[in-house]
């Protein structure tokens, strides 16, 4: 059997990162990425653009040197960008770990490529695996094509007809604005979601998060454990950044609903909960502006604006296409990792500074508040990884 002193499942920045730590500290070690290196960003859709500027990639020895730091680099960028930063890794692309066990002074590794050991075993798969869909998916009509986030591609590829999109994160709201764009009436059952203007003063808003230290946030800072499933703060990339939330939306002529709960009879039913969500999006853009002043930033910022909270609570869907599910998701981990014990009741892996506290020389990496709020984030893995990376080499 081969062997190695770590090895790294996932080829995305996080394990990447990794590879890069652990290297500079002399630590044999394999990356394996069931597909290619940067898997989860080629399988977002066409026009996909980093929601965060350029500067914000600063992968340990491999920080954004391009000339347009203030922009956001398109899907198939952040894949080249990945791919060059891999050159130098030992990563083995086309691999899955099909299964773990423990062995012998570490673990067994079954693989579709054989079987390996290794002492440290680093998770950097992501934290959000498994796309959550609302239990009224299930009464939506057959006829209606079904996708989720990672599903989705452009319009083009969609059925004709109208669209019914629900979850109004940061990509509900930016396949909406696409499809409307391209001609689609769209209905966006929404929920709730933090935002921002995209500009605050002469400065994106996301300076802005990391100068005041909002980034830097740990779990126990959280109301509960449930808020590290809230959605990120609204924003888009594409056609250089501007902002983009609910009332952006409406303006444009999308279709704003509440929460899908139910569907019968080739009608959807949804919850008469639009101003509850606009309102809790309006509460946290609140917090964010009394913090940017805290910090004496000089932030002008004006109050949200009124918001109609007229909504349908039905749609017929006759005349609808297709219905995509960006509702979030969800981690997977325990549905690999034989260790239960291993994980909270909402599937976190329950850990100290990325190391287990339930099994010895396991690691994790890019898990969203695995450290921080940053911790998933191309600004904020490397972070982690140098943390983890040197608690692997003392590890015996």
């Amino acid at each position: 059997m081969e062997r190695t002193r770590a090895a790294v499942v996932g080829g995305g920045q996080a394990g990447l990162a990794a590879s890069h730590e652990l290297a500079a500290r002399g630590v044999e070690h394999v990356v394996l990425e069931r597909g290619r290196v940067g898997q989860t960003w080629r399988d977002r859709w066409d026009s996909f653009c980093l929601v965060t500027p350029n500067w914000t990639v600063q992968l340990p020895g491999g920080a954004y040197e391009g000339q347009d730091p203030h922009g956001f680099m398109p899907r198939d960028e952040i894949v080249a960008f990945l791919e060059n930063y891999a050159a130098c890794v030992p990563v083995r692309e086309g691999v899955e770990v099909e299964a773990v066990e423990r062995g012998v002074g570490g673990f067994v590794l079954r693989t579709s490529a054989g079987d390996l050991a290794a002492e440290s075993l680093v998770v950097a798969t992501g934290t959000y695996r498994r796309p959550h869909l609302p239990a009224a998916a299930a009464a939506l009509p057959e006829s209606l094509s079904r996708l989720t986030a990672d599903d989705y591609r452009s319009p083009a590829t969609l059925p004709d007809g109208a669209v019914l999109v629900i979850g109004s994160g940061q990509s509900g709201c930016q396949i909406a604005e696409e499809l409307h764009e391209a001609g689609r009436e769209v209905v966006l059952a929404c929920g709730r979601a933090p935002w921002s203007p995209r500009r605050v003063g002469d400065r994106d808003f996301v300076w802005w998060l990391v100068q005041t230290g909002f980034l830097d946030a740990t779990a126990d800072s959280l109301p509960g454990p449930e808020a590290r499933l809230f959605a990120n703060v609204l924003a888009t990339g594409r056609d250089g950044g501007h902002d983009l939330h609910l009332r952006v939306l409406r303006k444009l002529g999308v279709t704003l609903a509440g929460r899908l709960v139910g569907a019968a009879d080739g009608v959807a039913r949804l919850a008469p909960d639009l101003v509850d969500s606009v309102a809790w999006g309006d509460e946290r853009y609140l917090q964010l502006r009394e913090l940017f002043r805290k910090h004496g930033l000089g932030a002008d910022l004006p109050d949200p604006a009124p918001f109609d909270g007229a909504a349908p609570q039905t749609v017929d869907l006759r005349g609808f296409g297709a219905a995509i599910f960006t509702t979030g998701f969800r981690p997977d981990y325990a549905a690999w990792l034989p260790w239960p014990e291993a994980f909270d009741p909402q599937g976190f892996p329950i850990q100290t500074e990325g190391e287990s506290t339930a099994v010895p020389g396991l690691f994790f990496l890019g898990t969203h508040f695995l450290r921080k709020r940053k911790s998933s984030l191309l600004l904020g893995v490397g972070e982690d990884a140098a943390i983890v990376a040197e608690r692997i080499a003392l590890y015996a």
